[in-house]
């Protein structure tokens, strides 16, 4: 599983899967530099969590998207590693905390736009019924991130 990483320089600011929908979104240009800081705190959290741990390394993340985009994935940020939350709990839970009317289908756009696949956790939402539905990195993907999680429906 190849995945990329992108930073302005000093924040993580992308993480994709090689073919993942949106791929390289946040990159304003394409610049090889591999040696940055950033980098490798990312490979380290990167490395805990493929071994099945749930890293506790903090990394400096910079969202890049809309007011509303960052709203959900900062959402996205508080779901705790092997747990799922639906795409309508989401809803509730963005209604309740910034007051504002949305929809599941404009949640799942959202979430489908994370430039920060695994790190910030949009493979732990799912449709009603515990359905797994949707995942810009492929739905095999997600089904192994899960699995990885321990993830029990």
């Amino acid at each position: 599983m190849k995945i990329t990483l992108g930073s302005d320089g000093e924040n993580l600011i992308g993480l994709w899967f090689d073919g993942q929908k949106y791929y390289g979104s946040t990159l304003k240009e394409e610049i090889v530099i591999k040696d940055l800081p950033i980098f490798f705190k990312t490979k380290k959290w990167l490395e805990e969590y493929f071994a099945g741990k749930n890293p506790k390394i903090n990394l400096k993340i910079k969202l890049i998207g809309s007011d509303f985009r960052v709203k959900i994935w900062n959402i996205l940020r508080e779901i705790p590693y092997g747990k799922v939350i639906t795409y309508g709990e989401i809803v509730k839970k963005y209604e309740k905390q910034y007051g504002d009317k949305t929809s599941a289908r404009a949640v799942g756009s959202a979430i489908g736009h994370n430039p920060i696949s695994i790190i910030i956790p949009c493979h732990r939402v799912i449709g009603k019924h515990n359905k797994l539905t949707g995942y810009a990195g492929g739905i095999d993907k997600k089904i192994k991130l899960l699995e990885l999680e321990k993830y029990n429906k």
